[in-house]
């Protein structure tokens, strides 16, 4: 058996969940709990990544330069992270980040689209920076175009790669073929970040894990975008019983999800029938809050938003869009009530 590296974006991905307004307070005792836990790296920032606060996805209660400065003083054990999506961030962001003792960074791109990240990560190469590729919404190509991808993201400097269920779309056959096609491709670490939309998230991690992936994402009590992510206090303890390990220290990975449930969200992260419609539909989970909002202002149906935006093959970024649809279906069922 091998012996996976856990990853935590609870601070980073969780932001979703309770529309990035994460305190201070709250970003300290949840990353010194991380740290307590043995947790190998722990990611932080707006949901979108650095530089993403805005009034189109959600302003952030804290500055980039807060959440990171908070974080780092918290963790002595545990590496820090941050992640950046082109577009939303730039170079500054990638050397303030840098500045404030950054370990890791990750690089996201649509996963068709990894020539988006060639100048990011050769501005971190030429700074010494540990950085990582990942393919976002990665149900949107097949297994040979993911592997093609990843290689490039390797030839562009990145020293890991891997994959986002960015909707929670994934059952366990999608993610062996696909985590073992780019574990043929390249010769550096491989990654799988689950989302729970069909309750696959664990099973698809383990997937993942069996098809040669080395690096696992989870959330304390999946605190994520939608229906949430990969259940880290449950993941860690099923791949130790399947013979891996983690090096997690499982009392104290208990306790930081006990403390995360009570400081940090409303609510625990439950499979509701939006977030099963967002993961059959492709759609990404980040989605919910703005569809909710939006369908309501127009008075259609969140499902049917889903759908549309599936057909459309919406991607992140694109929440401008959630907006269309939802005034064309509302048009759509207002003409058809005067007809």
């Amino acid at each position: 058996m091998s012996h996976v590296l856990i990853h935590d974006p609870t601070l980073r991905d969780g932001h979703h969940a309770v529309r990035h307004q994460l305190d201070a307070a709250q970003l300290r005792a949840y990353a010194a709990a991380a740290d307590a836990a043995r947790i190998p790296v722990v990611e932080v920032g707006h949901g979108n990544g650095l530089g993403a606060s805005s009034l189109q996805v959600g302003r952030a209660r804290l500055s980039d330069d807060e959440m990171l400065s908070v974080v780092r003083e918290a963790l002595t054990h545990s590496r820090m992270c941050v992640f950046m999506l082109p577009g939303w961030g730039r170079a500054a962001d990638l050397d303030r980040a840098i500045a404030h003792g950054a370990d890791l960074v990750r690089i996201g791109t649509h996963c068709t689209e990894s020539d988006l990240a060639e100048r990011h990560l050769g501005h971190l190469a030429e700074r010494g920076a540990e950085a990582h590729g990942v393919l976002l919404m990665s149900h949107m190509a097949g297994p040979g175009e993911l592997a093609e991808q990843c290689a490039r993201l390797v030839g562009f400097g990145a020293s890991g790669v891997g994959i986002m269920d960015s909707s929670g779309h994934f059952l366990p056959p999608d993610v062996t073929a696909r985590i073992a096609a780019i574990r043929e491709a390249v010769d550096v670490p491989v990654m799988f970040h689950g989302h729970n939309n069909l309750g696959m998230a664990v099973a698809n991690s383990v997937a993942a894990v069996e098809a040669g992936a080395d690096i696992i994402d989870g959330c304390a009590r999946g605190f994520g975008a939608g229906a949430g992510n990969t259940q880290l206090e449950v993941v860690v303890p099923v791949l130790e019983r399947l013979g891996h390990t983690t090096d997690v220290d499982l009392y104290r990975l208990l306790d930081a999800a006990d403390l995360a449930e009570r400081e940090l969200m409303r609510t625990q992260p439950v499979i509701d029938s939006v977030g099963v419609v967002s993961g059959l539909s492709g759609v990404f989970s980040g989605f919910k809050s703005h569809v909710l909002d939006v369908s309501r202002r127009e008075g259609v149906d969140p499902r049917d938003v889903f759908f549309e935006l599936g057909r459309r093959q919406a991607v992140a970024g694109q929440e401008d869009l959630i907006v269309d649809v939802a005034e064309a279906l509302g048009q759509a069922a207002r003409q058809e009530q005067h007809a």
